[in-house]
């Protein structure tokens, strides 16, 4: 079987889906690679390091999707919502597709992917399992997010972040709020507490108190009780407008202390809860910064906007999305080898085997001959289930 991999076409994303590196391990599952000319360049993965490590070179993207059993792809239709649409004419059936495809993003591009036959692979939807931790590019894009979010904080951030004792007299560390403990907030509080700030972190899922505490944070607690505060995937669930009017009572003292604030909490398939009102980032500091990685969903600060920086009161408010594309090198990285590890757990001497029975291929198959097949998501947009085959 055939890998090919085009350029990713997002505006601005500079991602390749495979790194010169992994591709011996493919031509041990039995698969080649071709690879749309130029797609790792931003990346840092040069034509020459792709041929050296035995990948074909294509001249556009048409002969990639043309060549090509399997297409991986960082950001496919679906997730690319700009210029992913373009793809559609080049698919076929019986195509296979990997890669980000927001399957609970819409209902109408979720149903046109699957009329074109091919079988869709959502990365997204990979089961929070210890099998399957390898393969998970969500959580690996969500290291890069909140390794960036800090980095973003301190360079707009008109103070040092770590205590300093100098010949001019000491320097009080940075006081920086993670909201939201999931992997890009775990992330965010280890690369503050490396800068040498002083960082807190708050989540409305009590179970990850020992977490944060691990990394050298103190654990917010507020007396709220969630309701069903996480899902059977371990992901934060939403709650009802009353709990969050209460939350954001409670933080307003928190977040009027903090320097930085990072914000990171999305739910899937929703717009993100507003967790710091308009008020809440008045109460900051002049010079204060406010991160928010939910701008891409509608944003946890009600001041974000999404892709720009706004300066209100004082107070920055970065909404700006697709933070992993501005790490590509690493982030490519990353992302070829969870789907590298995904392949080969689906490719069985050259030929793809889905096995429903298997935990892993059930939840990431969107979509097959013709239907959307992922109950979950078939669920979610209230469509009827799946007649049963005989």
């Amino acid at each position: 079987m055939i890998v090919g991999v085009p350029k990713e076409s997002f505006p601005g994303e500079r991602r390749v889906s495979l790194v010169p590196a992994v591709l011996p391990n493919l031509a041990k599952a039995g698969l080649e690679v071709v690879i749309e000319k130029g797609a790792g360049a931003e990346a840092g993965y040069p034509d020459s390091e792709f041929a050296a490590k035995g990948a074909k070179i294509l001249p556009d993207r048409a002969a990639v999707f043309a060549t090509a059993d399997i297409v991986a792809q960082v950001l496919c239709y679906g997730s690319n919502d700009r210029t992913g649409k373009a793809d559609i004419p080049l698919m076929r059936p019986g195509q296979v597709l990997v890669g980000f495809l927001r399957p609970l993003g819409s209902k109408e591009v979720v149903q046109e992917i699957a009329r074109t036959g091919v079988t869709a692979l959502s990365v997204e939807m990979m089961p929070r399992s210890t099998r399957a931790q390898s393969m998970d590019a969500l959580s690996s894009m969500g290291t890069v997010c909140g390794y960036k979010a800090v980095v973003l904080a301190a360079n707009v951030l008109p103070r040092l972040f770590p205590m300093l004792t100098t010949a001019a007299g000491t320097i009080t560390p940075a006081r920086v709020l993670i909201i939201g403990a999931g992997v890009a907030g775990l992330q965010a509080i280890a690369a503050a507490r490396r800068l040498g700030a002083v960082v807190s972190g708050y989540d409305l899922r009590p179970v990850v108190k020992e977490q944060v505490q691990s990394l050298g944070a103190r654990f917010v607690e507020l007396p709220l009780e969630a309701q069903g505060a996480q899902d059977a995937r371990g992901y934060a669930t939403a709650q009802d407008d009353t709990f969050y009017a209460r939350q954001r009572e409670l933080l307003g003292k928190v977040i009027a202390e903090s320097d930085v604030v990072i914000t990171t909490a999305v739910v899937p398939g929703k717009k993100a809860p507003i967790l710091v009102t308009a008020e809440m980032a008045r109460g900051m500091a002049p010079g204060s910064v406010i991160v928010d990685l939910a701008a891409e969903r509608g944003g946890n600060c009600e001041l974000t906007r999404a892709t720009e920086t706004v300066v209100d009161s004082g107070v920055t408010i970065i909404g700006q999305i697709n933070l992993a594309s501005t790490v590509p090198y690493h982030a490519s990285q990353m992302y070829a080898r969870n789907v590298t590890t995904y392949l080969q757990h689906l490719v069985k001497q050259g030929k793809l085997q889905l096995n429903l029975e298997d935990e892993i291929t059930r939840e990431t198959l969107l979509t097959q001959g013709g239907e959307v097949v992922q109950a979950r998501v078939r669920e979610f947009f209230a469509m009827p289930p799946l007649a049963a085959k005989q």
